[in-house]
């Protein structure tokens, strides 16, 4: 069954139409062990391919848009990054039915940020911030630019304010759009735009022994304003944590 809330699949996927992809365009993977995997993200199937690979395949056209967007800058910024990331080491086309590109990339171990214990906080803050500033730090010529994530707020403001009226039986709507008022109020960025994740949070971070193993879902990246990937900061880092990450950021740490 599929998860509460999570959209429903816009094509079939299942194990058999991964084992006929691979066997029609990677046969040297095709003998491998084959198994689903939970995800947690809702745009793309994931199956364990072996024990060192993974197969993902966008299961709505929103995610095949990303998935282009992966195939050619992966390869490009994993390299340049302190964190392991998902660089797709076999680019699917479509094949057998499915209609959209996918890929076979290396499985990246750990558990969930969300769900794993972490001892010290403030030395996976120290490591969170060393990856957004190398990021950051790469040239964003030709980055892809996103109607969704690193432009300014008041753009989103006409959904935002659909999905408070949607939520307005479960919350107050009234402070919520106060601080959405006040945030939209701020001056929008001026410098240059930079690589930003899109969708930094920890379910798509990566934590094994304690330590932040990897950072996955690229699905958002673009370049833009840099303020998108504090977000982690928010979704994940407790109050001492972030305060380490933002001197981490600001170089003074």
């Amino acid at each position: 069954m599929p998860r509460v809330g999570r959209p429903p699949a816009e094509v079939p996927i299942d194990e058999q139409l991964v084992r006929r992809l691979l066997r029609n365009q990677f046969p040297r993977w095709s003998r491998l062990a084959v198994r689903a995997v939970e995800s947690a993200g809702w745009d793309n199937a994931v199956y364990r391919l072996g024990d060192d690979l993974a197969v993902r395949l966008p299961r709505r056209l929103i995610g095949a848009e990303q998935t282009e967007k992966e195939h050619q800058w992966l390869p490009v910024l994993g390299p340049q990054l302190p964190l392991p990331v998902p660089v797709p080491i076999g680019k699917g086309v479509p094949d057998e039915g499915y209609p959209w590109r996918w890929a076979v990339c290396p499985w990246l171990d750990g558990e969930v940020a969300a769900s794993a214990h972490v001892a010290d906080a403030s030395r996976v803050a120290l490591n969170l911030a060393g990856f957004v500033r190398a990021l950051q730090a790469i040239d964003p010529a030709d980055g892809p630019v996103s109607q969704y994530r690193g432009g300014p707020l008041a753009a989103r403001d006409p959904v935002s304010r659909a999905a408070a009226v949607a939520l307005q039986d479960n919350l107050d709507i009234r402070a919520a759009l106060a601080t959405w008022d006040a945030a939209c109020a701020e001056p929008t960025w001026t410098g240059p735009p930079v690589w930003v994740h899109g969708d930094l949070h920890p379910l798509n971070l990566l934590v094994r022994k304690g330590e932040l193993t990897g950072v996955i879902d690229f699905g958002l990246l673009c370049v833009g304003d840099p303020a998108c990937d504090l977000m982690v900061a928010w979704t994940y880092l407790s109050a001492s944590a972030r305060e380490v990450f933002r001197d981490a950021l600001a170089g003074r740490r």
